[in-house]
């Protein structure tokens, strides 16, 4: 698989399964993440592959498996260099074999949701989270066609039908016992695996970037529209707020999700629209580990309006130039009437054409 639509939409997918911007104030941080993103169609296409595998360690792609490659492969140089003998080997049969699976998956829903053919495609998010307090956060999401379908989290201990197909999913896994197993994993498997990766990565994944951040403001049909775009941090977790006096507003702010850079970095944004007379009451708060203490930046209009000024004034400037060159041709010209008697006409080859 070789464009990079294919991997923009399956980073898409994680980012709106996962739905993650920062940690909310007050709850435990997260120190690291490791997430997984299995895709599967029923129509596979040049660059497209039937079954696809993406391992995100801190929101960084880190590992990958596609059924055009058949083979699991590092996509970092840390992992790489890291992997124990035998782990490529064995991390590529489990991904073959949950192709296998899928692709009958598949089959299943198409019937179960009375599908003739078409493209459909599965798509599962799992994975667990490492927290400041010690604690463990874990969860696997399976969406069909873009909805979703069942969900487990290691809070409940539960699965979660979204509709009345995925409770018979949810029947039969309960009967049995997949719970435990799913459990069992998010819990301790996938914690084990994390940290280990952790110490394979950990120069590049304990570093800290810290943010830029810019504001900025647009009008619109009497609204002021007040924009605070933060770029090039790492790791990606980040908490940016707008905020009304000393008043967190995040009922009435629009966020974007976290976007990797091709450097390795994240960048987002969070937007909310405001009545243009109360500009000055609204902050950008920005709380990011690379920083001292959470950051506040306010939107400044006069640097807009400076720059218009120097645009007016160069325009002005260029005017009055122009002003003074054809005042100077005009004299020239009048001189050389007031002598000769005459003007010398245009020559044809230089006549300004309209």
């Amino acid at each position: 698989m070789g464009p990079a639509l294919p991997l923009g939409l399956l980073l898409g997918l994680l980012l709106g399964l996962q739905g993650i911007l920062g940690d909310p104030g007050g709850l435990p941080r997260v120190l690291h993440s490791l997430r997984y993103l299995d895709v599967a169609v029923s129509e596979p296409s040049p660059g497209i592959p039937q079954y696809m595998e993406l391992g995100f360690v801190d929101g960084i792609p880190f590992t990958r498996y596609d059924s055009e490659r058949g083979r699991k492969v590092p996509l970092t140089q840390w992992m790489e260099e890291g992997a124990e003998p035998g782990y490529w080997e064995s991390q590529t049969q489990n991904c073959q074999r949950y192709q296998h699976v899928h692709a009958r998956n598949l089959e299943t829903l198409r019937h179960r949701y009375n599908q003739s053919g078409g493209l459909h495609t599965i798509q599962e998010v799992y994975g667990c989270d490492l927290l400041s307090d010690g604690s463990i956060r874990g969860s696997e999401r399976h969406g069909y066609d873009g909805r979703d379908f069942i969900s487990f989290e290691l809070g409940s201990k539960s699965f979660v039908a979204a509709d009345d197909a995925a409770e018979i999913t949810r029947r039969r896994w309960e009967d049995e016992n997949v719970a435990e197993r799913r459990e069992n994993y998010l819990e301790h498997v996938c914690p084990e695996w994390l940290q280990k990766y952790v110490r394979y990565g950990r120069k590049e994944l304990e570093r800290k970037v810290v943010p830029d951040v810019h504001v900025s403001g647009k009008e619109e049909h009497g609204t002021l529209i007040l924009s605070c775009h933060v770029y090039g941090f790492y790791p990606n977790t980040i908490a940016v707020n707008w905020m009304k006096g000393g008043e967190i507003r995040d009922q009435e702010t629009e966020w974007g999700g976290i976007v990797p850079n091709s450097d390795g970095t994240f960048r987002t944004w969070a937007r909310i629209e405001v009545l243009p007379e109360e500009w000055e009451q609204y902050r950008c708060r920005v709380e990011h580990p690379g920083m001292l203490e959470p950051g506040i930046f306010a939107w400044e209009p006069t640097s807009g309006r400076n720059l218009a000024v120097v645009i007016a004034v160069s325009v002005i400037a260029a005017i009055l130039v122009l002003v003074l060159i054809g005042f100077g041709v005009w004299r020239l010209q009048s001189g050389r009437r007031d002598r000769n008697g005459y003007n010398p006409p245009a020559r044809k080859d230089m006549e300004l054409n309209s």
